[in-house]
């Protein structure tokens, strides 16, 4: 993948994307060589890697009670208002209990905790997949927006055919055997 390019995953469920994403981000073992801007991710500490190579997944993960608590080391309110802005929130929402999001507010509040964090590499699982469309225009915009400007490659797993069509750059299907080129498969009516 180049800097700027959204490759998009999509594929039968069970099949291993989610996987591939975690195996990506060094969570899962795996066998592959993965660079980044031509080096190599074993040639970096774990939590370095994953602090480049950054992955939002379906379910995001909260560990402190208060939205505020998951920025950075060094990041005030200011820093993260651009952000928070472009999803729909005020700063409040950096007050408020984790307890109290729905789904899809901790989706984008998950992107704006992965961007704020300023990875050089995006991994997607899933994302907006509980936003109503507005909000998920306002996602996509945000993520097209980052990776543009910064040059940032991103991989994008959804079943969304929709969205994938509007956010990728190039389209990939996951199948039990190997990846497909999405693109080629439509034309040819085959899968997806």
């Amino acid at each position: 993948m180049r800097g700027g390019e959204c490759v998009s995953i999509s594929g039968p469920s069970g099949v291993g994307k989610s996987l591939l994403l975690r195996a990506i981000v060094d969570l899962d073992e795996h066998r592959g060589e993965i660079l980044l801007n031509g080096r190599t991710s074993l040639s970096y500490p774990a939590p370095v890697w994953r602090r480049l190579v950054s992955l939002v997944p379906a379910e995001p993960r909260w560990w402190y009670p208060r939205v505020g608590q998951h920025l950075p080391a060094g990041w005030n309110e200011e820093q993260v208002r651009p952000l928070l802005e472009a999803c729909g929130f005020s700063t409040e929402v950096l007050q408020w209990q984790v307890s109290r999001l729905s789904t899809g507010e901790k989706q984008r509040l998950a992107v704006v905790r992965s961007l704020a964090r300023e990875p050089a590499a995006l991994l997607l699982d899933e994302t907006g997949s509980a936003l109503d469309q507005q909000n998920l225009l306002l996602l996509e915009a945000l993520l097209a927006s980052y990776r543009q400007t910064r040059e940032v490659p991103v991989l994008w797993v959804s079943h969304d055919q929709d969205q994938l069509k509007r956010v990728a750059t190039r389209r990939l299907y996951l199948s039990r055997d190997h990846l497909h080129d999405a693109a080629a498969s439509d034309s040819s009516g085959g899968a997806p």
